[in-house]
């Protein structure tokens, strides 16, 4: 049974990012995000997993976010 950890998730624009990790099964850690946007019916969201694989929660956590920001802001939209 994996453990999905959620960091405080923050806007970026239009974005909602959540940064989220998850423990493996050799006890390293996965960083995922997910980028929501929209509200009601017409609300997005767009899960993606990261590499590399992290020795700590903390370390995923912090490198999703990262990644998040960067994902989410205009100039990688454009």
């Amino acid at each position: 049974m994996s453990i999905i950890t959620f960091e405080q998730p923050f806007t970026v624009g239009k974005y909602l990012v959540s940064p989220l990790s998850r423990r493996t099964e050799t006890g390293d850690y996965l960083a995922s995000i997910s980028l929501r946007s929209g509200n009601g019916v017409g609300t997005r969201d767009r899960v993606f997993r990261l590499l590399p694989r992290f020795d700590s929660r903390q370390e995923a956590l912090v490198h999703a976010a990262q990644v998040g920001r960067g994902l989410a802001s205009p100039q990688a939209l454009a």
